[in-house]
């Protein structure tokens, strides 16, 4: 059976200590995130993780922690579902979840040797900072500028998705029957003429007999 794609941190915690203690891993990096709707920007930022150590785990929202965060309405892709669509990047070695308002908990727990952040955070700003320093946890800044966003996206398929149905192309319509009009209109059948039947005239051999 393969393993749970969400773990829980407590799971996670002993499974990453049993790895270091053999070395099959020796830097773990930890991203966290919301990943309501995943974009390339989320895939370059995890990719860029990955690549500062050789184990990368990804701290998700919950369901109500994102709520919180964005609003009513959100997320639109439960916890469960958002684990599966990062756990099958392959830059993603582990999935797990927290709820509380900052990551302090999970760093605390996982341990890891990078917290990775995206580009709307500098090493100052980064909300667990003093956790990270006294954690002798690295903090790196990963990923591309941050131009997209789930929130960007939910905005604007819903708008689209609200917009006129106009630009459906006509050959997706189906074909409208003639009316009763046109039908009308059309000439109407001619029935061929009758054929008289004909008397033949008597042979010489038959007025002969």
């Amino acid at each position: 059976m393969s393993a749970p794609l969400l773990r829980t941190r407590a799971e996670l915690a002993a499974h990453l200590a049993r790895l270091r203690a053999t070395g099959a891993v020796r830097r773990v990096v930890l991203a966290n995130g919301c990943f309501d709707l995943v974009h390339v920007g989320h895939a370059r930022y995890l990719a860029e993780a990955r690549a500062r150590g050789d184990c990368l785990v990804v701290a998700l929202n919950t369901d109500e922690s994102v709520r919180g965060l964005k609003g009513p309405g959100r997320p639109l892709v439960t916890l469960e579902e958002r684990a599966e669509v990062v756990a099958a990047l392959r830059c993603v070695d582990f999935v797990t979840s927290f709820g509380e308002p900052t990551l302090e908990a999970t760093l605390r727990a996982l341990r890891p040797d990078v917290h990775a952040k995206g580009t709307d955070y500098t090493k100052a700003s980064v909300p667990e900072a003093a956790i990270d320093a006294e954690l002798g946890i690295e903090i790196a800044i990963c990923g591309d500028a941050k131009t997209r966003s789930s929130s960007a996206l939910a905005v604007e398929l819903a708008r689209t998705s609200s917009a006129s149905p106009a630009a459906v192309p006509s050959s997706a319509s189906p074909r409208a029957e003639p009316s009763t009009a046109s039908r009308s209109a059309e000439p109407p059948a001619v029935e061929p003429p009758a054929v008289e039947p004909t008397t033949a005239e008597p042979t010489t051999a038959d007025t002969t007999a």
